[in-house]
């Protein structure tokens, strides 16, 4: 996606470690505009998959999740990262370690809203190792859903989640792949 690419190099700050600083337009302010045709661009491309619900991990998942149920005309459940006085028991779960906060999570997801017919669309912001994509196919699993892909709107394609996601036979579809960040650089899977 030619757009968010151009974002990226744009306003995107490499940061030591391989982290990719894009809360400017992607997860901490919202270009609400980009983030239409990040869900318009995710509903074309999973279009025929019958699928019946987005999924996505609370926070930063959302605006995209969000913009891609709407254009797909499905309803979008987040996994929550924090339990509260009304989401305590009845729920699938699973553990999550994130490396930009260096923390890990329990998400989850009331039984309520995943069944055995629902076929789903995992959407994130950022792949890099895959341990919120792999989170959710681990909810999915126990909820016996059918994961009909992931989509994900900037991959590190240089580290291990775009393989792990293909070990488990699942579609992938990156909207923005990079190949590295060497030197304070953005460079593009082609």
């Amino acid at each position: 996606m030619d757009l968010l690419k151009k974002r990226i190099l744009e306003d995107g700050t490499v940061l030591p470690g391989n982290v990719l600083k894009v809360d400017n337009f992607l997860n901490h302010q919202v270009d609400a505009k980009l983030m239409d045709q990040i869900g318009a661009e995710f509903a074309r491309l999973f279009k025929d998959e019958g699928v019946t619900k987005v999924v996505t991990v609370e926070s930063s998942g959302i605006a995209p999740a969000l913009t891609t149920a709407i254009h797909m005309g499905v309803p979008l459940i987040f996994a929550r990262k924090h339990k509260s006085l009304t989401l305590t028991d009845n729920l699938y779960t699973a553990s999550v370690y994130s490396y930009t906060k260096q923390v890990s999570n329990d998400i989850s997801i009331d039984k309520r809203f995943l069944k055995p017919n629902d076929r789903i669309l995992i959407i994130d912001d950022f792949l890099a190792n895959g341990q919120a994509v792999q989170g959710l196919l681990e909810i999915a699993k126990l909820a016996n859903v059918k994961v009909e892909g992931v989509g994900i709107v900037i991959e590190k394609s240089f580290q291990k989640g775009h393989t792990m996601i293909e070990k488990s036979g699942v579609r992938l579809e990156s909207l923005a792949r990079i190949a590295s960040l060497d030197n304070q650089k953005v460079t593009f899977v082609d």
